[in-house]
């Protein structure tokens, strides 16, 4: 290990010099053991090693995160997959470890934000992980450590220059932290709160039941937050972020984007949706827009006659908005996290819409009352967390 490391450009090719450095003169907490990672590629590498990190210190359970521009596109803890998202998530053929199960599940609650993500994970990459990585469209990986037959599989990928980080699991950074910003230093000590279960213990709703599974679901979605540019809102099920909001201005926009979301990993399990006719060439990554499409309100117009031959063997029945909307109301157990307090009971209604039954965040607003009254007119049990979790 070196105290320093030089890198091709910043956050874009034309800002240069730039480099990755031990401010003490200690030495970097990592190993690059193949490519050439980048400023993002780091930047989005320190940022979920630390939430799988934590994830899997809060849970006990392998966990992994999908990054995309520092922000998360999935996480998950390593749980068993069902028929069905073993299906959606492309992996139906491949023998799954917990740890694998992570990636899938975090890897498929936002495939299309996905595509050439950077890869945490919290455990040794083993070579079932590794054979899924290898599969799909991806920037590089962080992780503890790795097989020899992982490590193989995954020097194949991108011609040999694929990004593989080794991060050593005792490195505890300093606890204050410094950014230059406009030619200005800022210091704070960095959030070391400790997120689990008993930031769940003031239930401010006539339902005060927060079963476990969905405790954990909190639990998740706000280490989740935490690493994930604000303002933000995740929703989670079965042990995966299914719906992450990030860097929006306003909350509602949050809960809008995450919950579509949600509603399109849970879409993606409709029958119609699970037997489309594809042909057997067609690659993951144009499946996975055609289904999305497919999904939208728009699917007569954009696979129209002359098109839809392009992906399928068939023309496919559309899927109404009224079987949609169906299929959604069937959704349910769904838990949500938000990193700031909801300023209006209109989030709620939107996570409402999504299935959402569990609810964690802050509290603090003026119009706490309303959104009380919100959750307690859809029978949700809400925590307050008494917590903010901004990231910037």
């Amino acid at each position: 290990m070196a105290n320093e490391l030089s890198l091709k450009y910043g956050c874009n090719p034309n800002q240069k010099p730039s480099r990755i450095f031990m401010q003490d003169g200690g030495e970097l907490p990592i190993q690059v053991l193949n490519g050439k990672p980048g400023y993002i590629n780091f930047m989005d590498a320190f940022n979920s090693w630390q939430l799988v990190k934590e994830l899997k210190e809060a849970t006990g359970l392998p966990a992994a995160a999908s990054f995309k521009h520092v922000s998360p596109a999935g996480a998950a803890v390593g749980t068993p997959l069902s028929d069905t998202l073993k299906k959606i998530y492309f992996v139906d053929d491949l023998e799954l470890s917990p740890l694998a199960c992570a990636y899938a599940k975090a890897r498929g609650a936002d495939r299309m934000s996905s595509y050439g993500d950077f890869i945490a994970l919290s455990d040794t990459c083993d070579e079932q992980t590794a054979a899924m990585i290898a599969r799909e469209v991806s920037d590089g990986i962080i992780a503890p450590g790795y097989t020899d037959k992982a490590l193989e599989i995954l020097k194949g990928k991108r011609k040999g220059n694929y990004n593989i980080i080794q991060i050593d699991p005792a490195y505890t950074p300093n606890p204050i932290e410094r950014r230059n910003i406009y030619g200005v230093t800022f210091e704070q000590g960095r959030n070391e709160l400790k997120i689990d279960g008993n930031l769940l213990n003031e239930i401010v709703t006539d339902n005060k039941n927060i079963p476990d599974s969905a405790k954990q679901d909190l639990v998740l979605a706000l280490i989740t937050l935490k690493y994930t540019q604000s303002n933000s809102v995740c929703y989670a099920k079965d042990g995966q972020a299914i719906g992450i909001g990030a860097g929006q201005q306003s909350r509602i926009h949050c809960t809008r984007l995450a919950g579509n979301k949600a509603d399109i990993w849970f879409l993606r399990q409709h029958p119609k949706v699970l037997n489309l006719p594809f042909k057997a060439d067609i690659r993951r990554p144009d499946r996975d827009n055609t289904i999305d499409v497919y999904i939208s309100d728009d699917y007569m117009d954009v696979l129209a006659d002359g098109v839809w031959e392009n992906f399928f063997t068939e023309k496919p029945e559309p899927i109404t908005r009224e079987e949609k909307r169906a299929w959604l109301d069937t959704l349910s157990g769904v838990a949500l996290g938000s990193d700031a307090f909801f300023p209006f009971g209109d989030n709620i209604e939107r996570a409402h819409r999504s299935g959402v039954e569990y609810i964690a965040q802050p509290g603090g607003s003026i119009r706490d009352d309303n959104v009380i009254e919100t959750c307690n007119k859809f029978g949700i049990a809400m925590a307050f967390t008494g917590i903010r979790l901004f990231h910037h």
